[in-house]
């Protein structure tokens, strides 16, 4: 389902299904438009439930099921020129059931300058899910990128994941790579609850990685936030 060029769109009790292997298959594909809500939809995909993707703004994703799939992502950003900037993203009481990624931003390397900013998850559920918070500067889609790319220039600032516990197949559970040309800003994490449930090595404890980001954080955090992070109330 592709919305595009849509200004004060709202769309309820969706449901999309697609095979968990096939390629491409993004649920909702959103670009260009302001005011759009998607609320009480079941995705079902081998690709993005929802992609947000450029001149997004005043987004508003609700009580949305979804999964398999690769979760519910802000992008890719940057891959072309004169992309307009995505701000103002709500991503509320979803649910992310076995996908492969949860809650995601990303940006290709070697990008034009643009910015993605005010972008919040808040009561998300993860069930299994392999990377349940993720930012990810270094997108490339099947490895198209090559050994030598640049750093994105893909501005992230004002990000805020909260309330949002469940289970990751990885131990990596929270995994920030920003990009070293323009760090992310005003990154914060509150009241995160994630549990390793994976085959290798079980019984470890989730873990954070960040790089090229200082995350600001309160309330429970499991995994422990990266040595960088600071405490705020």
């Amino acid at each position: 389902m592709c919305i595009n060029n849509c200004h004060f769109f709202e769309a309820t009790q969706i449901k999309i299904l697609a095979p968990g292997d096939s390629p491409n298959t993004d649920g909702m594909h959103i670009s260009s438009s302001n005011n759009v809500t998607i609320s009480k939809s079941l995705i079902s995909t081998g690709d993005d439930c929802i992609s947000i993707i450029q001149g997004d703004t005043g987004l508003h994703i609700t009580d949305v099921t979804c999964g398999p799939g690769h979760g519910i992502s802000v992008g890719s950003l940057g891959k072309y020129q004169n992309e307009e900037d995505v701000s103002d993203i709500f991503v509320t009481n979803c649910t992310l059931s076995e996908t492969t990624n949860g809650v995601r931003i990303k940006t290709w390397p070697g990008s034009p300058p643009s910015a993605a900013s005010n972008i919040n998850f808040e009561d998300i559920i993860m069930k299994n899910v392999k990377n349940p918070i993720i930012i990810d500067q270094e997108y490339c889609a099947a490895g198209s990128c090559g050994k030598a790319s640049k750093a994105s220039k893909v501005k992230i600032s004002n990000v805020k994941f909260k309330n949002i516990r469940g289970t990751s197949t990885s131990k990596v559970a929270v995994n920030m790579r920003c990009s070293p040309e323009v760090p992310c800003s005003n990154v914060e994490l509150f009241d995160i609850d994630l549990k390793y449930v994976g085959a290798v090595l079980p019984g470890l404890s989730a873990l954070s990685e960040c790089s090229n980001v200082k995350v600001g954080c309160g309330g429970i955090l499991n995994p422990p936030p990266c040595l960088s992070s600071t405490r705020i109330s």
